[in-house]
């Protein structure tokens, strides 16, 4: 599992090289209030970002039907700065990162993590938090450590996060392969998959793992953690326009404690 943390730093580290290298260009003033200085959306006046809302507490939906949860807050702050009505679309997590490459939305917030194989077709924000990839099993489960997930039959994940692209690797790459790998749409029918004695594991973010535990009794949390990622804004390729501006927005947010407050609302500390 050493190679599967080596690999989520070495991402972090390639991300943050990336940010360092655009320092000798100044970044855009973020637009206040009346969006004049907006970089160009999909829809005028309007911030289109695409999510997926199963995965609690970045992203989920209230009892009334609305949007709710980390991803949702930072992206309202990002629309408010740009003076941009935020419009939040709600899909598979596979489709939310195709409706930036297509154009359908301006950003994805959806706890999205820099991989190599995204930034091909993808560009990325600066990180605003960190998420840790974990591994849930029932509790008399004789995998004890992520190490063990060697010997699992299959492996419970939802398709086409970064829990997905690390099992299915090939043994080769410090992965499971696909025959020992199951993809499901949520995080929630993976669980129902485990429960069902379908699958022996599920490998998820922590935070939306530890809600499904509380709920669902004789599942439990491995110790040791899966990986250590670090969750950016998915942005169409070559818009560098937006990324600049995003970048500039988050920066101010951050240093003014404004992510980490709204981190600290769904989040809290041990």
């Amino acid at each position: 599992m050493k190679k599967f943390l080596a690999m989520a730093m070495a991402l972090a580290m390639t991300l943050s090289l990336a940010s360092c290298g655009k320092k000798e260009n100044p970044a855009p003033q973020s637009s206040g209030s009346n969006g004049a200085n907006a970089p160009a959306t999909v829809e005028s006046g309007k911030l289109i970002v695409s999510t997926n809302a199963e995965f609690p507490p970045y992203e989920f939906m209230a009892d009334d039907g609305s949007y709710e949860g980390i991803d949702i807050e930072v992206a309202g702050l990002i629309a408010d700065k740009l003076g941009l009505e935020l419009q939040v679309d709600n899909m598979g997590f596979t489709q939310c990162l195709e409706a930036v490459q297509s154009g359908r939305s301006d950003m994805a917030l959806a706890g999205v993590t820099v991989t190599k194989k995204r930034l091909v077709n993808m560009d990325f924000s600066n990180s605003y938090a960190t998420g840790v990839q974990v591994v849930i099993v029932p509790e008399d489960s004789p995998i004890e450590t992520p190490d063990d997930l060697a010997n699992a039959d299959l492996i419970g994940v939802q398709e086409g996060t970064t829990g997905y692209i690390y099992c299915s690797a090939p043994v080769e790459e410090d992965g499971f392969g696909e025959d020992h790998v199951n993809a499901y749409e949520d995080g929630a029918v993976a669980i129902q998959a485990l429960l069902a004695g379908k699958i022996d594991c599920v490998v998820i973010d922590n935070e939306p793992a530890k809600a499904y535990v509380a709920a669902n009794p004789g599942l439990k949390i491995l110790e040791t953690p899966f990986a250590v990622e670090d969750y950016a804004i998915a942005l169409k390729k070559g818009n560098t326009e937006m990324a600049d501006s995003v970048n500039a927005i988050l920066a101010e947010l951050i240093a003014d404690g404004s992510v980490q407050e709204v981190i600290d609302k769904y989040i809290k500390a041990d």
